[in-house]
């Protein structure tokens, strides 16, 4: 029975609809962790640093697309639960045709002057030119990355998530496939690993275009629109709080590999970006169900549902604190065998990984909270707080506490930073939570 965002949701039904978009997450992350297992096992150490090192400038390129994304579908939504289904049709549209425009000029832009910033970060010598090699190739393809973010979004408000998750599903197994080719099998290097992230994350921003571009079953499809500032500056609000999360998390990412590289080397930036690969599916995991429930939050915002409202954000809460739990057992008793699958091949970056795993597993405990609270805050359309509680938790805490534990604890205080960054985050984000019940009648 297909699932609608006016439902009343029980547990069963609410794992039903949110399980797609966890999966397609869990997809999108495995793009980064393929092509760093394949070029750290069949091209080399200072490869798989490069990729590690020039990945945040990349993603911050790419997180335009989950601004319109989540933000546009948090206003499409709520015109949908108001009834407006045909102005809700125009807002999807312009968000695409705009996503579109901003990924070519800043695809352009980083294909520029990717070197420049690359120099700017600190990298030099093999690891410069592997740097600037990888990100020229993937480039190309930023707007498709884009749309490809968006459109994970859209499927859902579209209740259409199953639709989305087999799309990320042939993105994500032609990248897989790709890898192994052009790695494992053909000569081709870096520049193959690069080739097969960039063909896949076309085929995930343009296969949509050909459902959403014709007459569809969906409640959503591509028309006609006109240049609505005030809906682009509301989606802009909405989704800032995803689109500061993704440039802080990128920024801070440079910041490690800054840090990493003063205390540890290049060995320091490898077992941190095997940490970052095992994070971002675990992360994964917390984004895809808020990204799920997000559209059902704002239908019922928007149609005044309040006992539904209240409903999701208890059992939300429920299925967060379980989740958080689960993944930190599962990455301590993983630390050793995932570890091992990257860097096993080098005892002592071997060795440097476990350890970090060790501390670095208990932010998982708390992650989850901030995530979803950001999520839901822009579900109710108020981005002030969503972009708030991200911003502190990924740009604030995170850079005082990197900046700081490591002249305590020397490299352990980098790992230990992450943890007590998340603690800080889940606070704030409790005490938002708690803050605005009434106001929003959750």
């Amino acid at each position: 029975m297909k699932i609608q965002l006016s439902d009343r949701f029980t547990y069963s039904k609410l794992f039903r609809f949110t399980l797609p978009s966890v999966i397609m997450m869990v997809f999108t992350s495995i793009y980064g962790v393929v092509d760093g297992f394949f070029v750290s096992n069949f091209v080399g150490k200072t490869p798989f640093a490069a990729v590690n090192f020039i990945m945040p400038v990349l993603m911050i390129l790419g997180t335009v697309g989950f601004m319109f994304g989540a933000g546009g579908s948090a206003l499409i939504a709520r015109t949908m639960g108001e009834g407006d289904s045909e102005r809700a049709r125009r807002l999807f549209s312009l968000f695409v045709y705009v996503t579109v425009a901003l990924g070519v000029v800043l695809g352009a832009f980083g294909f520029i002057f990717i070197r420049p910033i690359a120099v700017w970060l600190g990298a030099k010598g093999e690891m410069l030119e592997n740097c600037v090699l990888y990100a020229r190739i993937i480039l190309p393809a930023l707007p498709a990355l884009m749309l490809q973010y968006e459109f994970q979004s859209f499927f859902i408000t579209a209740e259409r998530p199953q639709l989305g998750l087999m799309v990320t599903v042939i993105a994500g197994m032609a990248n897989m496939v790709l890898d192994a080719l052009f790695t494992a099998v053909l000569p081709f290097g870096l520049a193959g690993a690069a080739s097969a992230t960039a063909i896949s994350q076309s085929l995930g921003g343009i296969i949509p275009l050909f459902y959403f571009g014709r007459r569809n079953s969906s409640r959503l499809r591509l028309c006609r629109t006109v240049l609505d500032w005030k809906a682009l500056l509301k989606a802009c609000t909405n989704g800032s709080s995803e689109l500061m999360s993704n440039i802080s998390m990128s920024i801070v990412g440079m910041l490690y590999n800054a840090q990493l590289l003063h205390y540890a080397g290049e060995d320091g930036v490898a077992a941190y970006g095997v940490l970052m690969y095992v994070s971002m599916i675990f992360m994964a995991i917390f984004i895809g169900y808020s990204t799920g429930v997000a559209p059902v939050v704002s239908f019922h915002f928007g149609a005044d549902g309040r006992e539904e409202l209240r409903s999701l954000y208890r059992k939300s809460i429920v299925i967060i604190l379980s989740a958080s739990a689960a993944m930190l057992g599962l990455a301590e008793a993983l630390a050793r065998p995932l570890s091992a699958v990257f860097v096993g091949y080098d005892p002592d970056l071997f060795r440097m990984t476990v350890g970090a795993f060790g501390i670095y597993s208990f932010s998982f405990l708390f992650s989850g909270i901030a995530i979803f609270g950001s999520a839901f805050f822009t579900a109710l359309n108020d981005g002030l707080t969503s972009a708030l509680i991200s911003f502190l938790r990924t740009l604030v805490f995170q850079v005082a506490a990197v900046l700081i534990f490591p002249l305590i604890w020397g490299i352990d205080g980098i790992w230990l930073s992450i943890v007590a960054a998340e603690v800080m985050a889940a606070v704030v984000t409790l005490a938002f939570l708690g803050g605005k019940r009434r106001r929003f009648h959750y």
